[in-house]
């Protein structure tokens, strides 16, 4: 009798220690960032109307989004909460350190690929600004070893080459081709190295730019360059090229010409 009370006492000791290690460690939740104070309200309404210029020239739809440096920090950056781009308000525009944590979510979902984002900062200090597209005549470029290479001086700044990130071969597995962690986002940075763009096989580019009017541009004139390579290539001639000269002096022409596109999209985009 005392051996089976014996017996009876320590399986139920065995069988509390196994629940106990099976329950889930609850840890204590990681505090949010410090805030780098509130930015400048012109930078806040330039995002929103950045999202919806993306939407109007046909860079972005339901998907993608685009994001600044802080002005007042350059270890923080501001993007819009998990929504359409064509929806974003100024209440919706969030504060990021750059381990592309939110510093006052307030309830509010991020976009899955911040990351994206966050390490593009961390590997540039020139870029101020970043803009991720699933726009629709890059992907073939992406996908073909055909290099997207600039046909006319909107798109000089192509000039420099484009890399392609190749998730797979980056990370060597199986992925849902979402830079979804920090360890992606680097691979990405990496590819996209001194570059002003950097297709996504089988996904869409990342374009940046020294400031947010300048990565607008650079993102609506990818894509139609992208259009009218496929155009070009599709009439069977010899596609002429821009010479390396040629995008330099260009680009440096239509740099002092950003402000004219820049004022007309942002006033059609606010007034819808």
């Amino acid at each position: 009798m005392q051996g089976m009370v014996r017996r009876s006492f320590i399986a139920g000791a065995g069988a509390v220690a196994a629940a106990v290690a099976a329950a889930p460690v609850r840890l204590p939740a990681q505090p949010s960032p410090a805030t780098a104070g509130p930015a400048d309200a012109k930078l806040i309404e330039d995002l929103v109307a950045a999202n919806r210029i993306l939407v109007g020239q046909g860079v972005l739809d339901g998907y993608g989004h685009v994001s600044a440096r802080h002005d007042r920090a350059p270890d923080r950056y501001l993007m819009a909460r998990s929504v359409a781009p064509e929806l974003v308000a100024a209440g919706d525009i969030m504060e990021y350190d750059l381990d592309s944590n939110p510093v006052d979510a307030r309830g509010r979902t991020s976009y899955l690929e911040r990351f994206i984002h966050g390490e593009i900062y961390k590997a540039r200090p020139d870029v101020k600004a970043v803009v991720h597209s699933h726009s629709p005549s890059v992907i073939p470029f992406g996908v073909t070893g055909v290099p997207l290479r600039p046909l006319y001086h909107m798109s000089a700044f192509l000039a420099g080459g484009v890399p392609v990130f190749d998730i797979r071969a980056a990370s060597g597995e199986m992925t849902d081709m979402l830079v979804r962690t920090p360890a992606l986002g680097r691979l990405l940075a990496g590819s996209l190295g001194g570059a002003a763009v950097v297709l996504m096989r089988g996904h869409g580019n990342v374009v940046v730019g020294a400031s947010l009017p300048q990565a607008v541009f650079r993102a609506v004139y990818t894509e139609v360059n992208a259009r009218l390579q496929a155009q070009a290539t599709g009439l069977g001639g010899q596609i002429t090229f821009l010479d390396p000269e040629e995008a330099r002096k260009a680009e440096a022409s239509i740099e002092g010409t950003l402000a004219r596109p820049w004022e007309l999209w942002k006033k059609k985009a606010l007034a819808r």
